[in-house]
Parts: C-alpha cells; sequence; structure tokens
C-alpha cells in the first residue's frame, strides 16, 4: 500500500515536472523565434507577429504532451500551460528586444 501511493507520488510529480519543462522551453523558444522574425527594432515590440509565434508554440505543445503519455486535465491545466509558455515567451523577447540582440 504504501508502495503503491509513493509511486503515485512520484508520477504525479514527473508529470508535473515533465509539462512545466516543456511549458518553459516552449516559451523560450517562441521569444527566440520572435526575435528571429520579427527582429529587435523598436517598431518590432508592437509587431502583433510575435503573438501569433506564441500562441502557435502553445498550440503544437499540447499534442506533444499527449504523446509523451501526460494528459492535461481540464481548464486549470490548459491555461497554466499557456501562462506559462506566455510568461517565458515575454520574459526571453523582453530581453532580446532591450538588448537588441540579433538572432
Amino acid at each position: 500500500m504504501a508502495t503503491e501511493q509513493a509511486s503515485e507520488q512520484r508520477a504525479a510529480h514527473l508529470r508535473s515536472v515533465t509539462v512545466t519543462a516543456i511549458a518553459a522551453l516552449a516559451g523560450i523558444a517562441a521569444g527566440v523565434a520572435s526575435a528571429s522574425v520579427v527582429g529587435t527594432t523598436n517598431a518590432a515590440a508592437s509587431d502583433q507577429m510575435g503573438l501569433a509565434i506564441v500562441l502557435g508554440f502553445t498550440v503544437v505543445q499540447l499534442p506533444l504532451v499527449r504523446a509523451l503519455g501526460y494528459e492535461l486535465d481540464g481548464a486549470k491545466d490548459y491555461l497554466y500551460v499557456a501562462f506559462m509558455t506566455f510568461s517565458l515567451w515575454f520574459i526571453t523577447w523582453g530581453i532580446l528586444l532591450t538588448n537588441h540582440v540579433q538572432v
């Protein structure tokens, strides 16, 4: 009984770490992709293409998580993935825009 509970806790923890890592890496990749596609000029910050890129990365990672064998249970999980992806994209692209880094 204790072994089953420990196994379930380990599986839940592994799922959480995997989903978080995929969302974070997708957000960072979306930030780099936005910088490379849109650029890092002053006008790039108001370009809507960056939002389309982060939306695309968010939509693409959902089947990826399912392909790895993890189900997203309800709106809370979907909002978490979207928030993490958007947050890391915003931070990454903001840093690249501020420093005018050419990718």
